[in-house]
């Protein structure tokens, strides 16, 4: 089972733009893809950083003449870094484009943990619900 917290915008009832759940702990994508993960969540300075971060172990790695291993090992850190920071950079720009935190959920996946966030949330499902055109 999957934990994800919630977000709803205050003023919004799209409930394809206007509540988001993240999933909390390591977020593969982010480790695997990086960049473009960064660039389609919209992170775009979580993206820069990163591109940078990761032609600074490459330049590092070619003027200390550092071994593949050791470069290796140092991306993979950085990933691995991303990683675990990449729900968390989600969750703050969500915060900073007007979102609330509305509680935690748990799901076996992403439509059943939101299916148990509007069930636990009857109001703002009917709100919801008035919006969503037949």
């Amino acid at each position: 089972m999957r934990f994800y917290t919630a977000y709803v915008r205050h003023g919004g009832l799209d409930p394809d733009r206007d509540v988001a759940l993240v999933k909390e702990g390591f977020s593969w994508p982010a480790f695997f893809l990086g960049v473009p993960w960064a660039l389609f969540r919209r992170l775009w300075f979580a993206a820069l950083v990163l591109a940078l971060a990761t032609a600074g172990i490459a330049t590092l790695a070619y003027l200390a003449g550092l071994d593949p291993t050791t470069q290796t090992a140092l991306t993979l850190g950085l990933s691995a870094a991303f990683g675990w920071l990449g729900n968390d950079l989600r969750r703050r720009k969500l915060e900073r484009a007007g979102f609330v935190f509305r509680g935690a959920v748990a799901g076996d996946s992403f439509d059943a943990a939101l299916k148990r966030f509007l069930d636990g949330a009857p109001d703002l499902a009917r709100e919801l619900a008035r919006t969503v055109r037949p």
